[in-house]
């Protein structure tokens, strides 16, 4: 093969060839620009430049909500704290309702005179040790979930005589009691209502706190059309301190939640005795399920 061939033959497999040009010949050739060059200046990032569209603000299809801000209730006195959807719920915070010192010497007679035990209960169908121990005092049986504690009328004579004094400060009658011991922050209590058939239509819950301070709070129930979303409800705390009388009533329980929540910084033990009025279950009907009364609760 001779030298031209062979360079000839290199050159093809690394380049190809340059397209002949069909135009003429000459000086009017040199014009005319190769058609892989692009003519345009502002591609190479100089010259005049396109204008970007103008920016457009479209009103969101979907209104933007803001979480309303959680209250804080401290100061004693009657507070409306809703108007509906089922009637007006009430709080009526009292503290100081038990003096310091008899509130000191009944929170350690009750701490160590009372039956507490750890209840067993299920949620989802697991069984669960509640975080508190607890016991009840009342002729009648509580069940609450999936679990009854059994009916006990031998109150102790100090609980007897708390229930006069509640009785007296909120106008209402109480036949049971139930007691929860909070051992330290870690004990608590989830988002419930105490709307359980026993306790009758807009029951009345009257507790006493006796220890440590705990934040009680509570939560609005959300409308049928937020699909149990609690992100935009109305919340309270009340900080419950040692000695205070909180009585719940009107539609509380129909329209909000309560709790008492985890706390994980140090927190000594708090005893909270709960005042309601039981009726007798209709027979038939299953226990632990709520059911309208048209009577109302004395």
């Amino acid at each position: 093969m001779s030298d031209k061939r062979q360079r000839a033959r290199v050159q093809g497999s690394w380049a190809k060839q340059l397209p002949k040009h069909s135009g003429p010949t000459g000086a009017a050739s040199n014009n005319q620009q190769p058609k892989h060059v692009d003519p345009d200046p502002s591609s190479w990032g100089c010259g005049p430049q396109k204008t970007p569209k103008t920016f457009e603000f479209h009103q969101p299809t979907k209104q933007v909500r803001d979480v309303p801000p959680v209250k804080v209730m401290e100061q004693a006195g009657i507070h409306e704290i809703s108007h509906g959807p089922s009637g007006v719920s009430r709080l009526r915070l009292l503290p100081g309702f038990l003096p310091p010192e008899e509130a000191d010497w009944m929170f350690s007679k009750l701490l160590a005179e009372l039956p507490w035990s750890q209840k067993t209960n299920y949620r989802q169908g697991e069984a669960y040790q509640e975080p508190r121990l607890t016991c009840w005092f009342g002729e009648l049986p509580y069940t609450y979930a999936r679990s009854t504690m059994a009916a006990n009328a031998q109150w102790h004579p100090l609980l007897s005589t708390l229930r006069e004094a509640v009785e007296q400060a909120s106008g209402c009658s109480f036949n049971s009691l139930l007691c929860n011991l909070y051992r330290d922050g870690h004990d608590s209590i989830g988002w419930h209502s105490d709307d359980e058939a026993t306790l009758g239509d807009k029951p009345t819950i009257a507790s006493i706190s006796l220890g440590d301070t705990r934040v009680f709070g509570l939560r609005k129930q959300p409308p049928p059309d937020e699909n149990g979303d609690y992100t935009y409800v109305e919340q309270i705390r009340v900080p419950l301190s040692h000695g205070t009388l909180l009585v719940m009533d009107g539609a509380t329980q129909d329209d909000w939640q309560h709790q008492v929540s985890k706390e994980y910084h140090d927190r000594g033990p708090r005893i909270n005795l709960t005042f309601r009025t039981m009726y007798q279950e209709p027979e038939g009907h299953r226990p632990g399920t709520k059911l309208r009364f048209t009577s109302q609760q004395p």
